[in-house]
Formats: C-alpha cells, structure tokens, sequence
C-alpha cells in the first residue's frame, strides 16, 4: 500500500477471530492498522470525513500522526504534532519511535507476539510490546515495557497499554449515527449500574471540517487511588452498531487506570493505561538501564453484542485465574455479618448460628468483623488477636464446633491497614505506612500500611499464620473499607509511584501467601465490591460484590454481575430480613439473588419460621445440584442489563444443551419500568412477563422450561402456605410468560431441548 509518498509494508494477524493488521512504513514508524471481528479493508483505513479533496493529503496525514502502536510521554520534550486539551496522544518522544523487530511464536496459552520499537537517536528508550493470544478465545493480553538504554535519566509522564486509532472507521455512516459505549459505573451498594451511550450523548460527534478536526473534547473514564472500582469497572466496550462490531478490554490493575475516547485528525482512538501523571499523580524516573511495565489491559473483540463480550471475557478470566479448588467446588458459605450480627459476634450468639447453618447445608461458617475486640472496634484494629471478652474460651472452642459440624471456618481481617487507634501503630515507625506532606496517611481512622516494607510483611505472614494455625481458619474474608488516595511519597518519584510499587508489592505477597496455603480460601472484599479488578481476581478465587443490604436491589447487581467477575468467583448475599416473620416470597427472592453465582448465605437462621428455614435449605440443595454447571457456564441475557429502575429483571447462565434463568418482579416505591416496551400481553397484564429464548445455541422453538426452585419437593408438604409458590408460567414459540402475583417475588428456571 502507498500513503503520501511512502510505501507500507502490512504485517496481517488473524488469530482467534482477532484481525490485526500492521503497517510499518518506509521510514521504519510501527502503524496499528486495524483490531477487529471484521476483515480489514483498505478502503476503510484510507476514508478521512473532511471536505478535502486531495486525497493524498489526506493519505499523508494518516501516515505522519495517528495509528500509532505505543504512546510514550517523557518530561522536557516536545511532540512536533498539535493536540488539543489533556489527550494522552501524539506524545514525545513516543512519536520518534521507529520499527526495531517482531518475534512470533507459540506458548502453553497460544499465540505470542513481541513487538520492539526505539527512539535510538534522542533518549535511547526502548518499548518492547507483548501481545498474548488464548487459543479458542477472541482477547488479546497486551502490556508494555519501557527499558532505558540511553546515558540520561528520563522521567516518564504516562505509557499507554494499549492505543487504537480507526475505532470508528468500519461502515459508511457518522461516528455519532452509529457508535456507543456502554460505560460499568460502579459505587458502594450502587455495584454494576451499567449505561450504554451513543456518541451524542457523550459529545463524540465530528464538527469540523477541514483537513486537521482536533477536539478538545475528550470522554474520559478514570479512577485514582486504591479503591479500583470505587466509580467505575475498569471495563470499556466500544460498539459500531452499522458494521456489527465491537471492541472491549479490561484493565487488569488494582489501582489507578485512566481510558479515554477522542478524535484526531478525522479518526477517533481508545486510549488505555494504568497511572498517569495528569490523572494520577504519577510519574517515574527511569535511569540509565531500568526498565518499567505498564499495567496489563486484556482486549477482545466480538460482534456488537454485551454478551458475546461477556462471553469471551469469562472464558478468559478463567485461563488467567489462579488454578483453585474453590472455583471447581462452590461451597456454600454462611457468614454472620449481613443482616445478622453485623459486626458483634461472642461465642453465645454464633454456637445457635452454626447449628442452624450446618442443618441448611452450609459448608463454610465465617465470622465476619469483630472478633478481635471488645466495643466499638473500628479505630482499634490492627493486632488481629482474639478478644476473651467475646469469646471467653477463645475463639479456637468456636471454629472447632463449626468443623464439629461438619463446615470449614473462617474470620474477616482487614490486613492491609491499621486503627489510628491500635496500640501496634502507636509504636512502629512512620515507614510502615503511606505518607504524604511528612504525614500519615490516615482515612476513616484508619492508616494504609505499605506492602514494600519488609516488616509489614512480616507482620502480615504473622497474623496469617496465627488465624490458619491457630484459630484454626480456612477461609479469610479479606476486605479493605479505605481510601487512602493517590498513594506515598516515601521512597518514590511520585505519590502514584509508591501507590503503584505498594500495589504490585501486595500482589505479590497474596500470591506468597497462597503458595503456602494453596486450600486456604480468600474473598477478596472492599466495602463490597469496590476493588472488583483481575490483578486481584487472577488471585483471589471469590469476589464479595456488595454491602447493598436491600435484597430486592440486589437483584440489578445480581442479574449485571457477570460483566465483571466469573460467576463461580462472584459471591451474593442471601440474608432474610426479618427474623420471625420472614414471608416466603421474601426468602425466595434471596436465594435467586445468590443461586447461578456464589452464595454467601446469612441472616437469623436460627430464629426464622420453620417454613422459612425449609426454603433455604432447598435453596442449597438445589445450588449443590447445579454448581458443576455453574462453573462452566457463561452469561444469558435475554433482556439486555438490568436496570435499577427495572419492575422486572431477568438474567441467567447458558450451556451447550441447557440453560438457568433467575426471573425477579419488584414494585417498590419510587420505581418504573420505563426502560421495556411491553408487549400487548404485558401491557394487558401487569402480573405477566415475557423472555425471548431464541438466542439459546439448543432446541430451536422446541425447548421446555421448568422451576427448579422452589423444586418440586416444597409442594409435596401438602402445605397450604406453599399453593402461592406454583406461579404459572408458559413457553410457547421460543416465548417464556411468568406471571407472578405478588410485588416481589423470584423464581428460578432450568431450560432443555424437548
């Protein structure tokens, strides 16, 4: 191909579905082409959507500025291009970079790609590019490092991980006619509330003619700190609702990230990184012969379908995950905090507690926040050792009884910091924590310890080892309720600097720590789901994902959680509220919150009505008949995302030959279902609900539909009070209609080929 006055030489990678198509042109600049489902087409490469009329113009200016494979920014330099506002593109001296070399080869996980580009005249900065393929799997791994072999020290700025110019360019009409991003907003108790926006909306649309079009407009998607998605998943999705085609990635990364989508130069580019100066307060001195590794952002593409992605990010997740027995097992797991104890466990309280857990069928019993410490707790934490006031035997007489009844127990820690209060604080150096302006750091009485200390580690394996070995623990629920911002400025360039060292730091002490307890289960929790990232989840095998302590808005979180965690991985709060009065509908519609995820079962099991108490234990029963399912199944959603102004939800999990459907109606105060087009039935009957069950890979309009829960076995109580729980429901040409009388209720569906 000839752009201006230059030839370009393609390099083509078809690869799982992937289509990759590089340039590299006479003067030896690396061009990222083309990422997508669709073949590429040169024609669509070369359309710029300006009024000019001299095509090679227009040609040149593809060549000279955009399609770029790596940014790179470096303090003191100057990019010889123009921009408008805080992009993080046409960066110096990233754009000297020239084509080095490409290795191509195989490993265990597939196909391997090593891209290597340097500015050898001016800083001598080498950036090697790895591109990971996973056989059978449309998503690419792709990180970057930046290695100095110049004679001075260059202070970086921000590195992409991975930059896309062209997102835009596959169809004939208007970016703003026809792309959109479905943009993962999260937030404590507010987990998963998914919007999905046009260009227009975003103020992405194409408004000035002429040869150079550079907005300054940029949609920006960023988090700073530690809390990784305390705002936001760090998930995109980039669809071409013309061309049929999307674009998604994950950054892989539990803290600081930064993604933007803009325009330049007539082509509008997906811009990917983890910390960055601007956004993060971030930045690196890089020395003669140091290196430096960007952050991991894996990257897919699918057809212009949410499910389809998810699809392919679940297969993929679990290629990456750490190999863990709990992920192949779902056990079931009480814990006594939500709805229940809510942090004031003593040994009077938990021993009924464990009973009642172990007569439902729990195989897990964890005793969540408190133990360590009589009263108010908060300020104090930090020593980790068990309270006599709370437990006047110790602790160990509790978890014995709990493995007496046949579950495995477990204690809540929060690790990573300590109470303004604890007196363990009060007597180690400053070092051992962040600090910044010559202070510690200090959130929510809390002060953040720094994983790159030696003795906070060793203070860390030391509570460890006393809660496995001592107490007697085999699962730890491990959360992390702070936020102590833009990281450290102790022994770092810059506060992201440290944030960054400790975050790498601590992942490589959890992956230590399961090296030497490889059984020991950890659920990785932060006031919910607030550090739901897959640094975190390659590691951990289970993901708490909310503190939302109202069960029927648990329903969106449950019906939209698999966009961000594998279902095996993501752990639902099953928990009757009320004690001795709790309604069946009330303790169905908990149990399909958690059924086709992983349950975290709670409430006063031991005070509920007997009926009560007979549902959950079906529930269980029926989770320990389909978890094998579970583990291998990938998301099903028939409706699209759940909305929390939704009256009706529907989402489940989809096999080769079978499929699970969870089905919730809510009327509450407040709430309208003004999302849905209703169909006529619907609209004649507010009670009735129809799915659509067509895009099931099995039986064509020939699939029956069953309730799994409640099963079958309820009804055979011959009970009056269980009439109400047969809600009719029909399938007729491919058409699921529930109808279900009450305000709330929940139901769960099995769906199979005649």
């Amino acid at each position: 191909m000839i752009i201006g006055s230059e030839r370009m030489e393609y390099i083509r990678i078809n690869e799982n579905g992937i289509h990759i198509v590089f340039g590299v042109t006479e003067d030896r600049r690396f061009k990222l082409l083309h990422f997508s489902s669709a073949e590429f087409k040169e024609s669509d490469l070369i359309t710029v959507r300006t009024e000019m009329k001299e095509d090679e113009k227009a040609r040149t200016d593809i060549n000279d500025e955009v399609f770029q494979l790596v940014q790179f920014k470096a303090s003191g330099f100057n990019s010889p291009y123009e921009k408008h506002g805080n992009k993080h593109i046409l960066s110096a001296p990233g754009c000297f970079f020239r084509y080095v070399g490409m290795t191509d080869e195989r490993n265990g996980s597939g196909r391997l790609l090593t891209i290597t580009e340097e500015d050898a005249e001016l800083t001598g900065i080498r950036v090697v590019t790895t591109m990971q393929f996973y056989d059978g799997i449309s998503v690419v791994r792709i990180k970057n490092n930046v290695i100095n072999n110049g004679r001075e020290t260059v202070t970086l700025e921000d590195v992409s991980s991975f930059l896309y110019f062209g997102i835009d360019k596959e169809g004939e009409k208007l970016p703003e006619d026809k792309m959109h991003l479905i943009v993962p907003q999260n937030g404590w108790q507010k987990e998963y509330t998914i919007k999905d926006c046009g260009f227009t909306e975003l103020g992405l649309t194409f408004t000035q003619p002429g040869l150079f079009p550079r907005s300054s407009l940029v949609f920006e998607v960023t988090n700073t700190g530690h809390w990784s998605t305390k705002k936001y998943l760090p998930i995109g999705y980039i669809g071409n609702r013309e061309a049929d085609t999307a674009l998604f990635f994950q950054i892989e990364h539990n803290g600081s990230w930064h993604y933007e989508v803009s325009d330049q130069n007539g082509h509008y580019y997906v811009y990917v990184s983890g910390p960055n100066e601007t956004q993060s307060h971030w930045f690196k001195e890089l020395a003669p012969g140091e290196s430096f590794e960007t952050v991991p952002v894996a990257v897919g593409v699918s057809d212009d379908s949410a499910e389809h992605m998810i699809r392919e990010l679940t297969k993929y997740r679990r290629k990456i995950r750490r190999p863990n027995r709990d992920d192949e097992e779902l056990p079931v797991i009480f814990n006594d905090y939500m709805n229940c104890l809510f942090g004031d466990p003593t040994t009077e309280k938990e021993l009924p507690l464990i009973d009642a857990a172990a007569q439902t069928g729990c195989e897990y019993f964890v005793i969540d926040a408190g133990w360590y410490d009589k009263g108010f707790w908060w300020d104090s934490v930090g020593e980790w050792k068990e309270s006599r006031e709370r437990f006047p035997n110790g602790i160990r007489e509790v978890t014995d009884y709990i493995r007496k009844k046949g579950m495995i127990p477990g204690c809540w820690l929060e690790l990573e910091v300590m109470g303004t209060e604890c007196e363990k604080a009060k007597r180690v150096p400053d070092d051992w924590f962040f600090v910044r302006h010559g202070k510690r750091v200090c959130d929510r009485s809390r002060y953040q310890l720094d994983f790159r200390n030696p003795e906070v580690i060793k203070h860390a394996d030391e509570v460890i080892d006393r809660v496995v070995k001592e107490y007697g623990a085999g699962y730890i629920k491990m959360d992390y309720n702070i936020e102590p911002g833009i990281g450290t400025e102790l022994l770092a360039d810059s506060p992201g600097d440290g944030l960054l060292q400790h975050e790498r730091a601590y992942l490589s002490w959890l992956s230590g720590v399961f090296e030497r307890y490889p059984d020991l289960v950890i659920e990785n929790c932060s006031s919910g789901g607030l550090r739901m990232d897959y640094a975190m989840l390659s590691r951990y095998s289970i993901q708490s994902t909310s503190d939302q302590e109202d069960y029927r808005e648990y329903a969106t979180i449950s019906a939209n959680v698999q966009l961000g965690v594998c279902p095996e991985q993501a752990a639902v709060w099953s928990y009757p509220v009320n004690r001795k009065s709790a309604e069946p509908e009330e303790v169905i519609y908990n149990m399909v919150n958690a059924l086709l995820l992983r349950i975290h079962q709670s409430g006063h099991l031991a005070e509920l009505p007997k009926e009560s108490v007979a549902l959950v234990k079906d529930g269980l029963s029926v989770y320990r008949s389909i978890r094998g399912d579970i583990k291998n199944a990938t998301v099903f959603l028939p409706n699209g995302f759940a909305d929390n102004r939704d009256k009706w939800l529907c989402s489940g999990l989809q096999l080769d030959d079978s499929a699970y459907l969870c089905v919730w109606k809510r009327e509450m105060k407040g709430k309208l279902d003004n999302r849905r087009l209703l169909t006529r039935e619907e609209r004649e009957d507010e009670n009735a609900f129809s799915i659509p069950l067509s895009s099931l890979p099995f039986g064509g309009t020939g699939k029956t539909v069953e309730q799994i829960y409640p099963s079958e076995k309820m009804y055979d109580l011959n009970d009056a009070l269980y009439e109400g729980l047969k809600a009719p429901y029909t399938c007729k040409d491919d058409i699921l209609t529930v109808r279900f009388e009450q305000p709330v209720m929940a139901r769960l569906y099995r769906i199979r080929e005649k």
